[in-house]
């Protein structure tokens, strides 16, 4: 009996992978509009912060019990695939839903409605997500494994930077209006949602349906695993699976912190700080009394609301096309110097990145060929890409580096909800930031929130710091590298 995995034709390797493709899609047109989307409908600075707290509590909540549960299902449809499917189905009932809460005015208040789809999207990304990434560990062997995180890196970067640009195409493209009154949201961007809604189930329909995953006798012979592994991994508690988790992952906790910590403020923050520091747009504008007791918004606010808010899309989308590069050359780098040395230099570009912001704050327009359009932006947006080369950098080792790392030291019985634990250190400090990030915003700065991004640097600062004192499992066999290089 042959007990070696088989090697997978490219194309299917493809298309293990191709339905990241579309839920980094939707992932990327949440993390460049929510802020967009809820500040339009109503939410001041300091609660921004608050609403995007239902990202990482969906994700701390759902991908251990969605890993676990994945670990242990085995129907006529597979392991991982059910899964991915639900979720899909989910997110995209989200994501054209929400930007629509200005309809549903007579159910509840749009900005609630608004914050329940953000925590429907992302509680079914995360659905999504958990089981697309032991899919590809499971179904991919070892031999390949370089060649499936290449191309699951470049699918989730391409999802990334299409769906960041795509309000911004859609507005200097298209057409479509980029601009909202108070308590609406701009034809581009539910546009943009509904476009990404389509991506999203497309995607992942054709992974679904174009992958076979293994039946399980089949799956616990290519593992090397027991007969009874499925009976081990239901008696074994999950409070004593993070107990017993290894020492590394307990190591990398703290970089994570300061790492995930910083994105969130990114996340939630840009589109303020650049709308305030660039555009030139007052802070008193992003307070909802302020904007009630004026009767209404000057059209050149929400001209550059509007504008700000697009060239976010194009920020975001700069940072992911730097990652996808640096991606390219990263595990050769890390060869070469040694993974702690890569990371933290990675991180430390990235902290460097947020604190220049402060320093590209020139108002004075200048025109700009984007090949797909002309626009005419203040210099410093232009002067913004660059720090999105370090972010990119950064970015690009925060996705690898840690499972890299981790590489050998999860058995493949419990792949699953091992890596959803490990989201207990992607989670944990966007709810810390969440928490703390609006406070320190309004109290300590006064609302101007460039001074919060540079909170954000500092704190990736602190991480590349903290990538020193982790030491590393020594790998004594490729066969044992369950999970390394198959993570987003």
């Amino acid at each position: 009996m042959n007990n070696k995995q088989p090697v997978l034709p490219f194309w299917q390797v493809w298309n293990v992978s191709f339905g990241f493709l579309g839920v980094q899609f939707g992932f990327a047109l949440q993390n460049a509009n929510v802020s967009r989307i809820l500040s339009d409908l109503g939410a001041d600075l300091h609660s921004l912060a608050l609403f995007w707290l239902v990202a990482p509590v969906m994700g701390l909540i759902i991908q251990p019990v969605v890993g676990s549960a994945s670990d242990r299902t085995w129907n006529r449809l597979g392991r991982r695939r059910p899964y991915i499917l639900a979720g899909a189905f989910a997110a995209g009932l989200g994501m054209i839903l929400m930007p629509n809460a200005p309809l549903f005015v007579t159910i509840m208040a749009p900005m609630l409605f608004g914050a329940l789809m953000l925590a429907l999207m992302d509680a079914s990304f995360n659905v999504c997500f958990q089981p697309f990434r032991s899919l590809v560990s499971d179904m991919v062997p070892a031999s390949q494994r370089n060649l499936g995180y290449s191309v699951q890196s470049l699918l989730i970067n391409i999802g990334a930077v299409i769906g960041s640009i795509l309000p911004f195409v859609l507005t200097n493209v298209a057409g479509l209006n980029n601009t909202a009154s108070p308590g609406q949201v701009a034809p581009s961007v539910i546009w943009a949602f509904y476009i990404g809604a389509t991506v999203l189930l497309g995607s992942v329909l054709w992974t679904v349906f174009r992958t076979k995953e293994y039946a399980p006798s089949d799956y616990a012979r290519y593992k090397g695993l027991q007969t009874d592994s499925e009976d081990k991994t239901e008696k074994t508690g999950f409070f004593k699976l993070v107990a017993t988790m290894p020492a590394t992952m307990k190591q990398l906790a703290v970089v994570q912190f300061f790492s995930w910590f910083a994105l969130y403020i990114m996340w939630v923050y840009t589109m303020p700080a650049i709308t305030q520091h660039i555009w030139g747009v007052d802070k008193q504008w992003f307070d909802p009394a302020f904007i009630a007791a004026a009767g209404s918004v000057p059209a050149d606010v929400i001209a550059a609301k509007g504008a700000a808010g697009d060239w976010v899309g194009i920020l975001f989308a700069a940072y992911s096309v730097f990652a996808a590069v640096f991606s390219v050359f990263l595990a050769r780098l890390a060869d070469t110097f040694g993974r702690k040395t890569v990371y933290a230099s990675s991180l430390v570009l990235g902290g460097l990145g947020y604190i220049s912001f402060l320093i590209s704050g020139d108002i004075s327009p200048v025109h700009v060929n984007l090949f797909i359009t002309d626009v005419t932006v203040p210099q410093g947006a232009v002067n913004l890409v660059f720090p999105m080369i370090g972010v990119g950098i950064a970015w690009a080792a925060i996705l690898a580096m840690p499972y890299a790392m981790l590489a050998g030291a999860l058995p493949a019985d419990k792949t699953g909800v091992y890596m959803g634990i490990f989201n207990f250190t992607v989670a944990i400090p966007q709810i810390v930031a969440g928490l703390t990030a609006g406070w320190i915003l309004s109290r300590v700065f006064e609302n101007t929130a460039i001074n919060i991004i540079v909170v954000a640097g500092v704190s990736m600062l602190c991480a590349a710091v903290a990538v020193f004192f982790v030491k590393e499992k020594e790998i004594h066999a490729v066969a044992s590298q369950n999970t390394a290089g198959e993570l987003q």
